[in-house]
């Protein structure tokens, strides 16, 4: 969103276009696929604190819900579009296909600033939200969860609203929910453990001794703060992240050569991942520009939060060192970008398989809520472990026996099995 002339949904297509010859999709097929099944636009009216009346923009996109229920988080972004909600909602079926759950793909968003507003006026518009869509969505047709700049907290709000309509209780209808009302313990860490276990495979793969490597990752929200936490408590060490400074606008990178602690950064960090960079300096660390991220002398980078982050514009300053690329955030990386990442030979692990961990857990919280059982934390990481090592397993097999690039190797993989789900159904 930092871009105002890339399309996310444009980019979406493109990638899926290339994939769809390398298939030789029918072009019933394709057509499907290349759109959304259905899209709802609404206007939230929200009585602000103030007296005043202010109305919010929302979206939701299904974008395919062949193999099962579509599922997707709700943004809430001042620079939210419905492309970018397209994007996600088509990125989002392919992630729930490549990690073969049973789900399809969905995507909602917001344009509100919750930096500016009263927690009374969040839930406002939460409620607002579920009110205008709840005849579309639910436990069997499209499960909500959260996102950027949403919480906990919102999806229990939207899960009240929604029960309140319904008149019952239908606790599968939302993941992300708090522990204690629903929610899966493990769920908080699921994505960013969910990457750093498709990281471990890769260094398997490339046999590199992973507890000498070290990372450089783009944002402090959930995703990184979890990825950070896995990769240091089992090998090495992270020198830098970035993160978003809501106060100056911009983003900046805080370094320390010998590693970061991530305590001591989550000590002085507001609760929308923004570093003070003052009480870092204090503490010893380099104050950079936002960008400084992708050019550190690592092993591995991982960009782990917006989309458009490694560009044609900034690909050639990522270090001859970096052997492996995760994206942790959803579409990172521009098809120029791509294509340079894929000549250098890096390793690249892609968005929608390494951050599949999140939709992964959602399916279990899903499952849990059905079944009105839940599971302890360990089994709860244990079964997404598997979950993820199985599909890297099964994307690298793919790319290596057909000598593509892994995230054409993914994209194979899920777009084959959405298209065959379709077929089956008659869709195509």
């Amino acid at each position: 969103m930092a871009d105002k002339s890339f399309n996310a949904f444009e980019m979406a297509q493109a990638q899926f276009d290339h994939v769809a010859d390398m298939l030789k999709l029918d072009e019933g097929t394709r057509s499907l696929l290349r759109f959304n099944l259905r899209e709802y636009h609404m206007s939230i009216p929200v009585r602000m604190d103030d007296g005043s009346v202010k109305v919010f923009r929302g979206f939701r996109v299904q974008h395919n819900d062949a193999r099962g229920p579509a599922k997707g988080g709700i943004r809430f972004h001042p620079a939210e579009t419905i492309d970018t909600v397209r994007a996600l909602a088509m990125w989002m079926t392919w992630k729930t296909a490549v990690v073969d759950i049973p789900l399809g793909g969905g995507k909602g968003g917001v344009v509100c600033d919750p930096h500016h507003l009263s927690m009374r006026e969040q839930e406002q518009i939460c409620r607002g939200w579920v009110r205008n869509l709840a005849r579309d969505v639910g436990p069997l047709r499209d499960v909500p969860a959260p996102d950027v700049m949403t919480s906990p907290q919102h999806m229990l709000w939207m899960l009240d609203e929604f029960e309140t309509i319904r008149g019952e209780r239908l606790p599968g209808f939302i993941t992300g929910k708090p522990v204690g009302m629903g929610g899966s313990l493990g769920r908080t860490e699921a994505t960013g453990y969910g990457v750093v276990f498709t990281i471990r495979e890769a260094l398997k793969e490339l046999n590199i001794p992973a507890s000498d490597t070290t990372m450089s990752v783009q944002g402090f929200g959930n995703v990184s703060q979890y990825a950070i936490e896995l990769y240091q408590q089992v090998w090495g060490k992270v020198i830098c992240v970035s993160s978003w400074d809501q106060a100056d606008q911009t983003s900046y990178a805080f370094r320390k050569k010998n590693g970061v602690d991530l305590q001591e950064l989550r000590s002085i960090t507001d609760r929308f991942g923004g570093i003070d960079k003052a009480k870092a300096k204090e503490l010893g660390y380099e104050v950079l520009p936002g960008d400084a991220w992708i050019e550190q002398d690592v092993d591995v980078l991982m960009p782990g939060a917006l989309e458009n982050q490694i560009t044609a514009a900034n690909v050639k300053r990522i270090s001859n060192r970096v052997k492996i690329i995760a994206e942790g955030a959803n579409g990172p990386t521009t098809p120029d970008a791509d294509k340079v990442i894929k000549e250098r030979g890096i390793f690249l692990i892609p968005d929608f398989l390494a951050n599949a961990g999140g939709v992964t857990c959602s399916y279990f919280e899903q499952v849990q809520c059905n079944m009105n059982y839940f599971w302890e934390k360990d089994e709860v990481l244990g079964k997404l472990d598997t979950k993820m090592t199985s599909a890297f397993a099964a994307v690298s097999e793919l790319a290596k026996k057909r000598k593509v690039y892994m995230r054409d190797a993914a994209y194979l993989i899920a777009i084959g099995r959405v298209a065959q789900a379709c077929k089956e159904r008659g869709w195509a």
